[in-house]
């Protein structure tokens, strides 16, 4: 549910002006087409693998920085690090669904047995 409002928040926030029709094939998708939609989904789950594991780390360092009892004038960068580490998290979900969403596209599309 959640994510369904965030991709309609993002869809009308981010819509820029097409210049171009959005491409459509208008041929069957063959075996090496779907084999490169499986190569893509694969590289979008690494990008979010990659985007979980940048955002673990800031949650690591911003925690470490407030528990550091010397250094007490860098508790801001603590906080500033959770905080950008929760943008990133929801910024990496967001793009992986929206990408996860136009391939389905293409996956209706194919007339390759499942």
């Amino acid at each position: 549910m959640l994510y369904f409002l965030l991709l309609k928040i993002m869809k009308r926030k981010l819509r820029l002006p097409r210049i171009v029709k959005p491409f459509e094939t208008k041929e069957k998708i063959i075996l090496r087409d779907y084999l490169a939609l499986e190569r893509t989904t694969l590289a979008n789950e690494r990008t979010l693998f990659s985007y979980i594991r940048t955002s673990l780390y800031l949650v690591i360092g911003g925690i470490g920085l407030l528990k550091l009892e010397d250094f007490r004038s860098l508790r801001w960068l603590g906080y500033v690090a959770l905080v950008i580490s929760g943008i990133l998290i929801i910024y990496g979900m967001v793009r992986y669904f929206m990408l996860k969403h136009k391939l389905h596209k293409f996956y209706e599309k194919s007339d390759l047995p499942e």
